[in-house]
């Protein structure tokens, strides 16, 4: 009985799903601690002077999704609308590389 190596396409898949995952799921776990930035801030005395950010109202501050009143929903969907962004922008700007290096014929 002879087995079949995984193909490209199914490790490809594998892997986004797992990707999926742990933005969906095992993200919910991360530590609700601040950050190193914001523990030096309270030990130097000046986190009280901190300003929310120019796009701290848009649908995906504080690491979940505006309207879902669920946290633990919100940050699973934002993680795996991050991954998917993400993705896209990478595949797209990968895509666009490729067409432009076989135009000018300077392929790997």
């Amino acid at each position: 009985m002879s087995r079949r190596p995984v193909g490209r396409r199914a490790f490809w898949i594998a892997g986004l799903l797992l990707t999926l995952v742990v933005a969906g799921v095992v993200s919910h776990y991360a530590s609700a601690s601040p950050d190193g930035l914001e523990w030096a801030a309270g030990e130097a005395g000046f986190a009280d002077t901190a300003r929310d950010s120019a796009v701290a109202g848009s649908p995906l501050a504080d690491y979940g999704v505006a309207g879902v009143d669920d946290a633990r929903v919100s940050g699973g969907l934002a993680g795996v609308i991050g991954v998917a962004v993400t993705l896209l922008l990478a595949g797209g700007l990968a895509l666009l590389l490729r067409r432009r290096g076989a135009r000018t014929g300077t392929r790997d």
